[in-house]
């Protein structure tokens, strides 16, 4: 990569990959924190019962999620357009996950609405977001 085509991308780019990446690598932090049974027990009954909860087929879908959409935003720094296609498995790992997420806020168990924002909303709208992104970036030929 020369300079004319580093300095072709808006500096954006630079500023979502980043936090996108940051968002992401939380998520990943989490989920390796929710093996820890420890970690479990200090977390909130609401969060718990999310967790404890849990299917396999979920537990798949929130790693893909997470660790997928880190390594899209990896791959989206390094301006590869493969970055798009590893989005879209993170977007259908999130979705995975919320639909086991949906049925225990359908249980009963209370939620704060900033939790339902954080934990439903804002992965969905971040993981379709960075899809349409990185396709977005492929036709701005930032990626290639």
């Amino acid at each position: 990569m020369d300079d004319k085509s580093t300095s072709s991308v808006h500096w954006s780019f630079w500023l979502i990959g980043a936090a996108t990446l940051i968002w992401n690598a939380m998520g990943a932090m989490n989920f390796l924190m929710q093996m820890n049974p420890d970690a479990i027990a200090s977390y909130p009954d609401s969060h718990r019962a999310i967790i404890e909860g849990r299917p396999a087929w979920a537990t798949v879908g929130f790693a893909i999620a997470v660790f997928g959409g880190a390594l899209g935003c990896l791959l989206l720094l390094l301006r590869k357009s493969i970055a798009y296609y590893v989005f879209i498995a993170s977007l259908i790992g999130v979705v995975v996950t919320m639909a086991h997420t949906i049925g225990v806020i359908k249980s009963g168990v209370s939620f704060s609405p900033f939790e339902i924002v954080m934990m439903m909303v804002m992965p969905v709208v971040l993981a379709a977001f960075l899809t349409w992104y990185s396709k977005w970036c492929q036709g701005k030929a930032w990626t290639h």
